[in-house]
């Protein structure tokens, strides 16, 4: 039997809940997801992740696992899900998604930014839009994601495997060649590769 994404709640190996992730389903305020990309970070044995150092941002990396890690960069926010047991510091940052409910709404948030909504593949392609397309800012950070009463909450989508693609993630400056980033194989909606400028620098 194939494990389901709950189980992430108890704590598990990131890059097996970074695989466990993809497929899910993500409900967030009035709309949902079906994860489609993601990124593992490793905490304190990994310099791109913000725990490889701990601070008051990070510390919501170290547990209790299942929580949402929520930060803002260059005026995005982005969504992660923590995934280790307390004080092991791993998350998973959710890269892409396709939204299969709850389109009009996430349209109208994109286009508030934007001034205008793009073609439904793109609408949560990348970290930042797929946070804007879902509605999470920082008010929802720590919030339990397998709790019954949050506004965001992740679930296991449709029985199936699914074909599942590796390579080194977006934009990281350190441990850039690490193959910690997993999507659905040729599935349109995942965001395309860039590496950063001074990366191995």
């Amino acid at each position: 039997m194939s494990q389901r994404v709950s189980a992430i709640g108890a704590g598990v190996d990131v890059h097996v809940a970074a695989r466990l992730l993809l497929g899910a389903q993500l409900m967030s305020h009035g709309v949902t997801l079906r994860i489609t990309e993601v990124e593992a970070y490793a905490g304190p044995l990994d310099p791109a992740s913000h725990a490889f150092r701990r601070t008051p941002r990070s510390a919501i990396m170290y547990g209790p696992p299942g929580r949402l890690y929520v930060y803002r960069i260059h005026g995005h926010h982005c969504a992660n899900v923590v995934t280790g047991v307390d004080g092991q510091a791993s998350a998973v940052l959710l890269r892409a998604g396709e939204v299969i409910d709850g389109v009009a709404t996430a349209r109208e948030r994109r286009a508030a930014v934007r001034g205008g909504a793009p073609q439904v593949a793109a609408l949560a392609r990348g970290p930042g839009n797929l946070a804007r397309a879902a509605g999470i800012t920082t008010a929802d950070l720590g919030t339990d994601l397998f709790g019954s009463d949050g506004d965001v909450r992740l679930c296991d989508g449709p029985p199936g495997g699914l074909p599942v693609s590796t390579g080194p993630r977006v934009g990281v400056r350190h441990a850039a060649e690490n193959a910690w980033r997993y999507w659905i194989t040729d599935d349109p909606t995942v965001s395309a590769y860039r590496r950063h400028p001074r990366a191995g620098r």
